[in-house]
């Protein structure tokens, strides 16, 4: 598949890293419905660091199994930094890894976000957030936006394993 071409270094990188320091991580994702799950899944020995995944598309299964706050979800049509922070949080504890990934967004154009492409997505680690970001692509086709949002994570996710791991922060 294409997108595990695109991202192979740099999953094998964040493979490498979670085994060596025997942490592991787990995902939860709405905008690319899955893809997350794929790519760190075709991992060799992916049963070493990789926990699961969740796609919750919705506020409803947001709510429930994520534990998102449905007030503010409602406020943001369940896309926003916050959102994305408390996916990667609680996908932690739903999965019972150190490491989390939520991301949530857009692919295509819709009158909820103002017919603008973004996504924001958020780095956990042993229930700190490491990062948040939010990405905003150029239009392009749905799968081909969703690809770019998880090689933009995957590389930024690969190099805060590096700094954490290697002193950069303390956990």
């Amino acid at each position: 598949m294409a997108l595990l071409s695109l991202n192979n270094r740099t999953i094998e990188t964040i493979k490498d890293r979670l085994i060596a320091h025997g942490e592991t991580i787990s995902v939860a994702e709405s905008v690319t419905s899955g893809m997350l799950q794929f790519a760190l899944s075709e991992a060799e020995n992916a049963a070493h660091f990789y926990q699961g995944g969740i796609t919750a598309y919705n506020l409803g299964q947001k709510s429930r199994h994520l534990l998102i706050e449905p007030v503010h979800a409602l406020s943001c049509n369940s896309v926003s930094e916050k959102i994305a922070s408390d996916m990667a949080l609680n996908v932690c504890r739903l999965f019972t890894s150190d490491w989390g990934v939520g991301i949530t967004g857009y692919a295509s154009p819709v009158p909820e976000s103002g017919n603008k492409l973004f996504a924001w997505y958020a780095i956990s680690c042993r229930g700190n957030i490491v990062t948040t970001k939010k990405v905003t692509p150029k239009k392009d086709e749905p799968p081909k936006i969703q690809q770019l949002y998880v090689t933009h994570l995957l590389k930024d996710l690969a190099g805060h394993l590096k700094s954490y791991q290697d002193g950069g922060r303390k956990r």
